[in-house]
C-alpha cells in the first residue's frame, strides 16, 4: 500500500508535482466543483422569479432543479468509466466546455422547456467534471492520511458553494435578474479551462505504463467501453426521477409511462452488464459492502438536505415573502456550518477512520429534522434553526468522510468509477429529494394552499428522521468496521 510520501506518475511520466505544484491542481479542481455545485444551490432562490417570467408552475420549478441533478446522476458513471480510459484531465476540459455553453443557454432560454434542455445539457458537462476531479485528487495523494486532508479541503471548498449560492443568487436576482445566475457562469468557465491547462496534469491509469502509454489514454489492451450501460444507466435513473414527480403531481399517465421506461431500461442495463466484458458497474463493486454502504449514506445525505432547502425556500419566500437576497441570507445557518466542519470531517477521518465522523453527523442531523414540526404560518424564523443547523453540522461531519470510504474501497484501478459512482449516489439523492419533498409538501401558493404544505412539512420531519435513521443503519450495522480507516 502507497505510503503518505509515495509519488504518482503522471502524464509526462516524471514524478508527481511536489507540494506547490499539487496545491495548485487541487485548488483548480476545487473551483470547478465549486461551480458545478453552485449552479446546484443558487437556483433555489431564483426559482419563483423563474415561475414568474416564464410562467410555469412547482412542477416545472422542480424540472429547472432535477433536469441538472438527473443529467449528474444518470452519466456520471460513464463519465467516471470513459476518463479512466481516454483521460479525467481530457474529461474535465470538456465538461467545463459544455458547462459553459449550456450555461449561456439557460441564460438566454426564451421558455420553461429551453431552460430544462438546457439545465440538462450543463448536468452532462458536470457529469464529465465531476469524477475527474476525485480521480486526479487520489492519484497526487495517495497515501492515506494525506488523501483523506486533500478530500476534506475538497469538501470544504466545494460545500462553500451552499452558502454562496444563495446569496449570490439573491443578489443577482434582486438587482439584475434570474438569467444572470446561469450568466455569470460563463467567464468563470473561461478561469477555469485555463487553470486546468496550467496545473492540472494527467495521472497515470492502471494497466499502463511509461511514457507512450499514458499519452496513448491507456487504450492499448483494454477491453471495450461498456456502451449499452453507458446508454441505458442515464435511460434508468432520469426516467425513475420523473416517475417520482409525475406521480407526486397526480399526473399518472406520465407517472406510468417513466415508470415503464424505467422498468425495462433496468433490466436491459442488467442484461447488458452481465454480457460486457468491462461492465460499467463491475460485480466487484456491488459486491462491496464498504463501497456500497458509503454510497448509501452519501445518497441519503444529499436527498435529505436538497429536499429541505427546496421546501424551506418556499417556506421563505411563497409563505412569508421574503426577497431571493433575504431568503438567502437567511439560509445561511445551514451553509455555513457545512462548509467549516467538513475540512474537519477530513482530519477526523485521517485520525480515527471514516465511520465515527459518518455515524456523528447523521445523528445530529437526525436530530435537527424534527423541527420541520414546529414550522408553521406564522413565519417564526426560530422554527428553522434547528433543522438547518442540523443538516449543516451533521453533512459537514458526513462529507469528507463518506468520500474517503468510497473512494478507499473501490477497486484498484478504477478511481474515475468510484468517483462517478459517488457522485452519482449524491445526485440521484438530490434529484429524488426534490421530487419526493417537493410531492409530499405540494405548492406553498396561493394562500389557500399553505396549511396543506405545512401539513406535508411536517410529514417531512418523520420522513427526513427515517431516512438518517436507515444511514445510521448503514453505519453503525455491519457496515461499521467495513468503512475503510484513512490512517
Amino acid at each position: 500500500m502507497a505510503s503518505a510520501t509515495t509519488k504518482t506518475p503522471v502524464e509526462n511520466g516524471s514524478a508527481a508535482p511536489g507540494a506547490g505544484r499539487r496545491g495548485l491542481t487541487l485548488a483548480v479542481l476545487c473551483a470547478g466543483m465549486f461551480l458545478v455545485l453552485l449552479d446546484v444551490t443558487i437556483v433555489n432562490v431564483a426559482l419563483p422569479g423563474i415561475g414568474a417570467a416564464l410562467g410555469t408552475g412547482l412542477p416545472g420549478l422542480q424540472g429547472v432543479v432535477d433536469g441538472y441533478a438527473v443529467a449528474i446522476a444518470g452519466l456520471l458513471l460513464g463519465g467516471g468509466a470513459l476518463g479512466d480510459r481516454i483521460g479525467h484531465r481530457r474529461m474535465a476540459l470538456a465538461g467545463l466546455g459544455l458547462f459553459g455553453a449550456a450555461s449561456l443557454g439557460c441564460g438566454l432560454a426564451p421558455g420553461p422547456e429551453a431552460l430544462i434542455a438546457a439545465r440538462v445539457a450543463q448536468g452532462a458537462g458536470a457529469a464529465l467534471l465531476l469524477p475527474g476531479s476525485l480521480a486526479v485528487i487520489t492519484a497526487i495523494y495517495p497515501g492515506r492520511a494525506e488523501q483523506a486532508r486533500a478530500l476534506g479541503v475538497w469538501a470544504g471548498v466545494s460545500s462553500t458553494a451552499l452558502p454562496a449560492g444563495p446569496l449570490l443568487g439573491g443578489v443577482l436576482v434582486d438587482s439584475a435578474g434570474w438569467r444572470w445566475i446561469f450568466l455569470l457562469n460563463v467567464p468563470i468557465v473561461a478561469l477555469a479551462v485555463a487553470g486546468v491547462l496550467a496545473f492540472v496534469h494527467e495521472p497515470a491509469r492502471s494497466g499502463a505504463s511509461g511514457t507512450t502509454a499514458a499519452r496513448a489514454g491507456g487504450a492499448a489492451g483494454r477491453p471495450p467501453l461498456d456502451r449499452a450501460g453507458m446508454a441505458l444507466a442515464p435511460l434508468a435513473l432520469g426516467s425513475l426521477v420523473w416517475t417520482v414527480i409525475a406521480a407526486g403531481h397526480g399526473q399518472r399517465g406520465t407517472a406510468v409511462a417513466a415508470g415503464a421506461a424505467a422498468a425495462v431500461a433496468a433490466v436491459a442495463l442488467v442484461a447488458a452488464e452481465r454480457r460486457a466484458a468491462a461492465p460499467l458497474l463491475p460485480g466487484a463493486v456491488l459486491r462491496a459492502p464498504a463501497f456500497l454502504g458509503a454510497n448509501g449514506v452519501a445518497l441519503i445525505m444529499n436527498l435529505v438536505t436538497n429536499g429541505t432547502l427546496f421546501v424551506l425556500t418556499l417556506q421563505l419566500q411563497q409563505v412569508e415573502h421574503r426577497s431571493a437576497l433575504a431568503a438567502g441570507a437567511l439560509l445561511l445557518p445551514m451553509a455555513v456550518p457545512l462548509a467549516l466542519v467538513a475540512p474537519v470531517s477530513g482530519r477526523l477521518a485521517a485520525r480515527f477512520g471514516t465511520s465515527a465522523p459518518i455515524g456523528a453527523g447523521v445523528v445530529v442531523a437526525g436530530a435537527g429534522a424534527f423541527g420541520l414540526l414546529a414550522v408553521g404560518p406564522d413565519g417564526s424564523y426560530a422554527a428553522l434553526l434547528p433543522v438547518m443547523v442540523g443538516i449543516g453540522v451533521g453533512d459537514g461531519l458526513i462529507v469528507s468522510a463518506v468520500v474517503a470510504a468510497a473512494m478507499r474501497s473501490a477497486p484498484p484501478g478504477r478511481a474515475g468509477l468510484a468517483g462517478g459512482f459517488n457522485n452519482t449516489a449524491r445526485q440521484v439523492g438530490t434529484a429524488l429529494g426534490v421530487a419526493v419533498y417537493g410531492a409530499i409538501a405540494g405548492p406553498a401558493s396561493p394562500a389557500a394552499r399553505t396549511p396543506a404544505f405545512h401539513s406535508g412539512v411536517h410529514a417531512l420531519a418523520w420522513v427526513s428522521a427515517g431516512l438518517w435513521a436507515a444511514a445510521l443503519a448503514l453505519t453503525a450495522g455491519k457496515w461499521l468496521g467495513r468503512f475503510p480507516a484513512v490512517r
